[in-house]
């Protein structure tokens, strides 16, 4: 039995293909080990959408190497295809799999260990030709629905790395769901490169999650990150279903509408904000998160100043910070004004310490309330933890839980600033 180890790098996307590519290949008889260990065959499944994301993804593939120098390295993911010369060039890796061709890895190894020729570009393009993953590194089972993006923002390669939109079928996205739920998974989460746009003939993203929260199980559905745009009431409509989680992780990027404009993002500062205030009108506890982007080339003082006030006043329990990063072949990257990094990483603090403070008032909020938790792990020191519906750590002593199950709790204080300690063990299912 050969040994094979994967590293993921990067969105949830990724970690949704890595875990259904890590099933497919326990299915045909491969043992699965931790990236660390000796392994016969090491899968690096990497990001590029920033500079810092090459980086580790380089360090990665260097790591694989190390580990074993007889292995077969593979290289695949959002820098194969941005990098793709450079990395065949690279004498520690043997294959190079684009996005396009990752679901045939598993046909890719077996013909290498035949001794065929198993030259990548031979194989099918197929986005969506995943099996269920059953066989995971997660608790929560990701749902590929969509892959690709049209909207060609002016700092992001993401349309040159995975393609224009695509969907996938609805059948088979209902299907998928259904097989995860009868491998005795809890939390379906859909993800994806532009959710919101999906679109299967008539059906659309609201459609599609309503049909999704009437397939019978005991299972919750969270949506992962979503561009906030094109949402009916109807969308807003949905949160009222008890399988659907009060959480939306909402990409505002900037609250400066000059810097989205430069940006070429598809709605504004303003129409964001009605969308997170008609959000906490109908739903006060509901918890938002963001990505920002700092430093954007001709991002001013009072730019800044505006998507500082933007985070303050939106509340958002996290955000995910990042510093521009200039990618070739983008239009950001021939912007003139551009930011030296001193600004940049000041910039960053801020909003990583705007970020801090926003989460605590968060968990200070829902303190006492009840909460559905999903045991995610459970410690040698009988320390459980997992999250709620609205997507925020809880933690909870007790020796007899399980690993996947949920617990209705009545969550308290704050532990150490970053998650909820429980103060009522309501009941276990």
């Amino acid at each position: 039995m050969k040994k094979i180890a994967f590293k993921t790098l990067g969105c949830r996307l990724n970690q949704y293909e890595t875990d259904a590519l890590a099933s497919r290949f326990h299915t045909g008889s491969y043992e699965l080990v931790d990236f660390n260990e000796a392994a016969d065959i090491y899968i690096v499944n990497t990001c590029t959408v920033t500079n810092q994301s090459d980086q580790k993804s380089r360090q990665t593939i260097s790591q694989a190497r190390k580990a074993n120098q007889d292995a077969v390295v593979v290289v695949t993911g959002c820098m194969a295809n941005n990098h793709k010369q450079s990395l065949l060039e690279n004498s520690n890796i043997n294959y190079v799999v684009d996005n396009e061709r990752k679901s045939s890895l598993f046909s890719i190894i077996e013909s290498h260990f035949r001794g065929e020729v198993a030259d990548p570009e031979g194989f099918d393009k197929d986005l969506f030709s995943y099996d269920a993953a059953y066989k995971t590194f997660h608790t929560r089972s990701m749902i590929k629905i969509q892959d690709g993006c049209d909207n060609f923002c002016t700092f992001c390669i993401i349309p040159k790395v995975r393609g224009r939109a695509t969907s996938r079928p609805a059948k088979a996205i209902y299907d998928n769901i259904r097989e995860v739920i009868d491998y005795g998974f809890k939390e379906v989460v859909l993800t994806g490169v532009n959710i919101g746009r999906y679109g299967d003939g008539a059906m659309n993203f609201e459609r599609l999650v309503e049909n999704i929260l009437d397939i019978p199980g005991d299972f919750r559905l969270r949506i992962s990150s979503i561009e906030p745009d094109g949402f009916s009431e109807r969308f807003f409509e949905l949160f009222d279903h008890p399988k659907l989680s009060p959480h939306l992780h909402l990409c505002l990027q900037s609250g400066s509408e000059d810097t989205l404009l430069k940006m070429r993002r598809m709605y504004t500062a303003r129409q964001f904000r009605e969308m997170a205030e008609q959000l906490r009108k109908r739903y006060p506890d509901f918890n938002l998160t963001t990505d920002i982007i700092v430093g954007f080339p001709g991002e001013s003082e009072a730019d800044f100043a505006q998507t500082v006030h933007m985070a303050r006043d939106l509340a958002f329990s996290h955000i995910h910070t990042f510093k521009y990063s200039v990618r070739s072949g983008t239009r950001a990257e021939r912007m003139p004004e551009q930011l030296n990094e001193k600004i940049k990483n000041q910039r960053s603090e801020v909003i990583r310490k705007i970020s801090d403070e926003n989460k605590r008032a968060y968990l200070e909020q829902m303190a006492g309330k009840q909460e559905r938790l999903l045991i995610e792990r459970i410690g040698s020191d009988g320390i459980a933890r997992g999250y709620g519906e609205h997507y925020f750590p809880i933690r909870l002593k007790n020796k007899t839980l399980a690993r996947n199950q949920f617990v209705d709790v009545v969550v308290g204080t704050v532990h150490e600033g970053k998650e909820l300690s429980v103060i009522g063990n309501m009941k276990t299912q």
